[in-house]
C-alpha cells in the first residue's frame, strides 16, 4: 500500500490550518514554495539541515515582504511548514542560529568554513552537519539549500555578493568543498535573484494600482457628498 503523501494532501492540510484568504500575488509564492518543500520531503535522499531551513525562511521572508495584513504572516508560515509535517519553530530557530553565525564572521572566514578548508569550532553541531553533507554522495541538493548558502554570504557582507566575480569565486569554493554542482548552485541563485527583482517590480505595479483605485474611490465619495444646488425659481 502506498502511503506517500501527495501534493493535494499537503495543500489541503495548509488550507485547513490557515483559513484566511491569501492575496493573489502572494498565493502563488506560498503554493510554489510549499510544493517544492513537499517534493523534497518525499524524496528518499532528502534530509533536513539548518542551511536548508535558512533557505526556506529567507525565501518566505523576502518574497512575502509587504504582505497585508502583516499579522497573517506567522500563521501562513507555520501552516506551510506544518503542511509538510515539519516543525516551524525548528526552522525559525535554526535560521536565526545561522544568521547569528553569518553576522559574527568575516565573509572570508565564512567561505573557508563552508568550503571545509577550516573548522568552525564555535558550533560543533553545525560543523558536523557540514562534514556530513560533504561526505554524503547521496546528499539531496536543492534550490532552497543554495539560497541558504547565498543568504549566509549576503548576511556576512551584502556588498561582497553584489560583486559577480567575488560571489562566483566564493560559490565555486563552497561547491567544491561540499562536493556539489557549482553549475546548479549558480543557475539556481541567478533565478532566485531574478525572481526577487520581478517580485519587487510586481509589488510596485500592485501598489500603483491600489493607489489609483483609492484615488477613484475618494473622487466618487467627494462627488456623492458634494452639496446639491437647489433648483432655480426662475
Amino acid at each position: 500500500m502506498n502511503n506517500v503523501r501527495t501534493v493535494s494532501d499537503t495543500k489541503r492540510t495548509f488550507y485547513n490550518l490557515h483559513t484566511r484568504p491569501i492575496n493573489t500575488i502572494y498565493r502563488r509564492v506560498v503554493e510554489e514554495l510549499m510544493v517544492e518543500m513537499h517534493l523534497l520531503s518525499v524524496n528518499v535522499d532528502f534530509s533536513y539541515n539548518p542551511i536548508y531551513a535558512l533557505g526556506v525562511v529567507t525565501t518566505f521572508d523576502r518574497f512575502m515582504q509587504g504582505y497585508q495584513p502583516e499579522q497573517d504572516l506567522a500563521s501562513i508560515f507555520n501552516a506551510m511548514i506544518q503542511a509538510v509535517e515539519q516543525d516551524p519553530q525548528r526552522y525559525r530557530q535554526d535560521a536565526a542560529r545561522l544568521q547569528a553565525v553569518a553576522h559574527s564572521l568575516p565573509v572570508k572566514d565564512l567561505i573557508a568554513w563552508l568550503s571545509q578548508t577550516t573548522q568552525f569550532y564555535q558550533d560543533a553541531d553545525l560543523q558536523a552537519q557540514l562534514q556530513a553533507i560533504a561526505q554524503n554522495p547521496h546528499f539531496k541538493y536543492s534550490r532552497l539549500f543554495a539560497i541558504g548558502l547565498f543568504s549566509l554570504l549576503e548576511l556576512a557582507d551584502a556588498e561582497f555578493v553584489k560583486d559577480d566575480q567575488q560571489r562566483n569565486e566564493a560559490l565555486k569554493a563552497i561547491a567544491q568543498g561540499l562536493h556539489l554542482s557549482e553549475d546548479k548552485i549558480t543557475k539556481d541563485l541567478e533565478l532566485y535573484r531574478s525572481n526577487l527583482d520581478k517580485m519587487a517590480q510586481a509589488l510596485i505595479v500592485m501598489a500603483d494600482m491600489l493607489a489609483a483605485d483609492r484615488k477613484k474611490r475618494d473622487q466618487r465619495q467627494q462627488k456623492s457628498t458634494a452639496p446639491v444646488a437647489p433648483p432655480s425659481n426662475e
